[in-house]
C-alpha cells in the first residue's frame, strides 16, 4: 500500500485545500490536528502522527511568526527525518523573522525540502479573524496606507500540492503573492462592492485594536500574533510582488477581485 502524505494542520485554510487536491489525484492523505490527537505544544504526540508517512506538509499553529515557533518546528523536522520521512514542505510567512529561522532549520535538517513563503491570505477576510468585522460592517485595524500583495489560499494549495507530487520542486523556495498591491482600505472596498453592502474601513490605534481583541474573547495566542502582525510585520516590508506562483505553476496568481466575487456569490458575507 502507498504511504500517506501527512498534512499537519490539515484542517486549516490551506491544509483542507491541499488535502482535497491530493485526494482528487488518488493520493492517500492523513491529517494531523488537535482533533486527531496531535498538539504542537505536546511533543509526545508527534511521533504517532509522523510514523508511516511518505511526506509531510507542515503548517504551524497559530503562525510561524509566533515566538518560539522556530524551535518547535525545528524539533518536529528533526524527528521526522529521524523517523525516515525526508520529503517536507513548509508553509512559511513573508517578512517574519521567526518564520525565516524555521526555514533555516528545515534547510539544515538534511530533508528534501520545499518552502512556500506566503503573504497575507485573502481568506483571512471570510474564514479568519477578520470575518466578524466584515459581517459587522466595519473593519477597524491599526494600519493605514501600507500595501500588501494579498495571496489566495487556493493558489497556495496548488503550489503545495504540486510540490508534494513532483520532485522537481525539491530545494525550491517559492515566495507567493497576489498579482498586485492593495491597502486594507482598498480590500474592504472591493469586498463591499462584491457583497453589495456597505462595509467601512477605519484606522485605529494599536491599543484600541488590542482592547477590541481582548473584549471579543480572541484566544491569547491568537491575539498576541495579530498584535505582532499588525504592529510590526505590516510596516511596508512586504510591499512588493513575487513570482512564486508563476514559477511553480506556470500561471499568474488569482486577483483579489476574483476571490471577493466568488466568496460573495457563495454567501460568505451575507
Amino acid at each position: 500500500m502507498q504511504k500517506p502524505i501527512l498534512l499537519v494542520g490539515g484542517k486549516g485554510k490551506t491544509g483542507v485545500r491541499v488535502g482535497k487536491r491530493l485526494t482528487e489525484r488518488g493520493l492517500p492523505v492523513r491529517f494531523a490536528s488537535r482533533s486527531t490527537g496531535f498538539d504542537w505544544r505536546d511533543r509526545d504526540t508527534w511521533a504517532n502522527a509522523i510514523e508511516g508517512a511518505a511526506s509531510i506538509y507542515i503548517t504551524y499553529y497559530p503562525d510561524l511568526a509566533a515566538k518560539g515557533a522556530a524551535d518547535t518546528v525545528g524539533a518536529f523536522v528533526a524527528l521526522a527525518v529521524s523517523l525516515g520521512v525526508r520529503r517536507l514542505v513548509l508553509l512559511s510567512g513573508r517578512g517574519e523573522p521567526e518564520a525565516e529561522e524555521s526555514e533555516r532549520r528545515l534547510i539544515a535538517s538534511g530533508a528534501d525540502w520545499t518552502i512556500v513563503r506566503a503573504s497575507w491570505f485573502n481568506q483571512n477576510f471570510d474564514e479568519g479573524q477578520l470575518a466578524p468585522m466584515i459581517l459587522g460592517g466595519e473593519v477597524a485595524l491599526p494600519v493605514s496606507v501600507v500595501r500588501e500583495p494579498f495571496i489566495d489560499a487556493d493558489d497556495i494549495a496548488d503550489v503545495v500540492a504540486a510540490a508534494l507530487g513532483d520532485p522537481r520542486h525539491i530545494g525550491k523556495l517559492y515566495e507567493v503573492t497576489g498579482p498586485r498591491l492593495l491597502t486594507f482600505s482598498e480590500v474592504v472596498g472591493i469586498i463591499s462592492k462584491a457583497a453589495h453592502r456597505e462595509i467601512r474601513f477605519r484606522t485605529v490605534t494599536a491599543e484600541a485594536f488590542i482592547k477590541a481583541l481582548n473584549d471579543g474573547g480572541v484566544p491569547g495566542d491568537v491575539a498576541d500574533l495579530l498584535e505582532e502582525l499588525f504592529t510590526i510585520v505590516l510596516d511596508g516590508r512586504n510591499s512588493s510582488l513575487s513570482d512564486g506562483v508563476e514559477r511553480a505553476l506556470g500561471r499568474p496568481p488569482r486577483d483579489f477581485v476574483d476571490y471577493a466575487e466568488s466568496a460573495a456569490t457563495r454567501g460568505a458575507w451575507s
